[in-house]
């Protein structure tokens, strides 16, 4: 029995043996097998894409430029003396006319009055010769006075009468130093503060205050050499050029006016070219001296491709882009740049309508290899005084040229 026991569990141990023995041998085959076998692809990087922007937009050049009044006066005394009152305040609007400053009248009004004087006694004297004159006529008719008598007082007539004359115009002269002790505003406009206050002594060198008209003013900007041709051909077609003008802490171009002004040469050192448009300024808020963004408008609108500059790489003097293809590689486009769009950077060259970009991660992408691609909107890069866009077509503001 105990032989038959032993010889039951040898059996068993032999069919245990031998079970292991296949499963090692099918676990070593599904090794060699899972072996062979490529490996899974790995993800790429993760990134953020988003698909290019078409839209129709009216292209337009941007510049930097001054506000400057149409019209200033420096107001400056016509005759020396002590100023007796001044009649407005600092920074008040004024009327052509209204008294500024009065310079004391009573020496001129005496000059005046002498004047005067002197006129209406030669006036007399004249007169009186006239008349003599007139005698000497009849007198001479008749034969009772010499030729050479009439010629004395003929010519002693004509001398009294250029005297009058002389001491009308003396009079006049006073009359016009009396009527400048009263400095008037020569224009409509804002007034300045007083340069010289109650009681000083002035003379014709003083400069009192200046006035700056306000009803209209002109925004100054030296343009380039693409925009003076432009910008001519528009001129001389008979087609008003309209700009509009942005201030410092303001969105956008609020302030429209026409292209007034192009000056007749360019700047050879520079390559600029003085140009100056007129703005209304009704609501005054316009003032001289303002830094002005200066946008030309361009011509018909277009279509343009545009992206986020947060998607454009710089290799060396070349600008490129990362395509995102249908197998989810990297693909390296070189891109021809033109301006800004509210925040969108004009593609000219290198992408097509409907083409997917890497916008964000773009330091983890190498061409040709995989990512993994996110898809967001198209976000404009943020801008510290983002143009208006107008409800049909988009304004473009022309950046440095790439």
């Amino acid at each position: 029995m105990q032989n038959q026991r032993g010889m039951g569990k040898l059996k068993a141990m032999a069919g245990a043996l031998a079970l292991a023995g296949i499963v090692g041998v099918v676990v070593s085959g599904c090794s060699e097998a899972n072996s062979k076998a490529e490996p899974p692809a790995q993800a790429g990087p993760p990134v953020s894409s988003a698909v290019v922007v078409q839209k129709a937009v009216t292209e337009t050049q941007e510049f930097s430029g001054r506000l400057e009044a149409i019209e200033t006066v420096e107001i400056r005394p016509r005759v020396s003396g002590y100023i007796t009152a001044v009649n407005f305040k600092p920074g008040a609007e004024v009327k052509k006319g209204d008294v500024l400053f009065v310079i004391d009248p009573r020496p001129y009004q005496a000059e005046a009055d002498r004047t005067q004087a002197a006129a209406a006694a030669a006036r007399a004297r004249a007169d009186l010769a006239r008349l003599e004159l007139q005698r000497a006529e009849r007198l001479l008719a008749d034969k009772a006075v010499a030729q050479r008598e009439f010629d004395e007082r003929a010519a002693g007539q004509k001398e009294l009468d250029a005297n009058a004359r002389a001491a009308a115009a003396q009079h006049e002269a006073a009359r016009l130093n009396l009527a400048y002790t009263r400095v008037t505003a020569p224009i409509d406009g804002r007034v300045s503060k007083a340069e010289i206050t109650l009681g000083n002594l002035v003379d014709a060198s003083a400069v009192l205050t200046s006035v700056v008209s306000l009803e209209r003013i002109y925004a100054s900007f030296d343009g380039d050499e693409d925009t003076y041709l432009r910008v001519s051909r528009r001129v001389h077609a008979g087609q008003s050029v309209d700009v509009k003008v942005g201030l410092a802490g303001e969105a956008g171009f609020p302030h429209s006016g026409k292209l007034e002004f192009v000056d007749n040469q360019l700047d050879s050192r520079s390559g600029s070219v003085r140009m100056r448009a007129t703005l209304a300024n009704s609501e005054r808020l316009l003032a001289p001296g303002l830094f002005a963004r200066v946008q030309i408008a361009g011509g018909a609108p277009q279509q343009q491709i545009l992206i986020t500059d947060r998607a454009i790489g710089t290799d060396q003097d070349r600008k490129f882009v990362y395509v995102v293809d249908k197998d989810g590689k990297a693909e390296y486009r070189a891109v021809k740049l033109g301006p800004v769009n509210d925040g969108l950077r004009i593609v000219r060259e290198g992408l097509k309508p409907g083409e997917k970009i890497v916008v964000n991660g773009l330091q983890r992408v190498r061409p040709g290899a995989p990512v993994t691609a996110q898809t967001v909107p198209m976000v404009a890069t943020t801008t510290t005084a983002p143009a208006a866009t107008p409800a049909k077509d988009v304004t473009v503001a022309l950046a440095d040229k790439e």
